[in-house]
């Protein structure tokens, strides 16, 4: 995820794009992606009511998995045009992530 941050999807509520998650109907999933462009390619369709936003890098990993786990919400990375793609749970990526960094 490049530049600091990650993006996500809200509309101009500022309610943030979630859906059903694949892999079980009663787990629900936000969609990140590692750039703004690939993530305003999601945003046609019925998802048109979005906006890409940045999130900082740092927020993110402090403060967003550990909510998203709490929440009982599932990640979705760098989904395609479709919005299908990768489901994790927030610890494990969290995880991912700090690996990478210390490694």
């Amino acid at each position: 995820m490049s530049r600091g941050c990650v993006w996500g999807l809200r509309d101009a509520e500022g309610s943030w794009a979630v859906v059903a998650s694949n892999q079980s109907s009663s787990i629900n999933v936000m969609p990140f992606w590692s750039c703004q462009e690939t993530a305003m390619l999601a945003c046609s369709d019925a998802w048109c009511i979005y906006t890409p936003v940045a999130i900082d890098l740092e927020e993110f990993l402090d403060d967003w998995l550990p909510g998203m786990h709490a929440d009982v919400l599932m990640v979705g990375v760098n989904w395609t045009l479709e919005l299908e793609g990768v489901e994790m749970e927030p610890l494990d990526l969290l995880e991912e992530f700090e690996s990478e960094m210390s490694g």
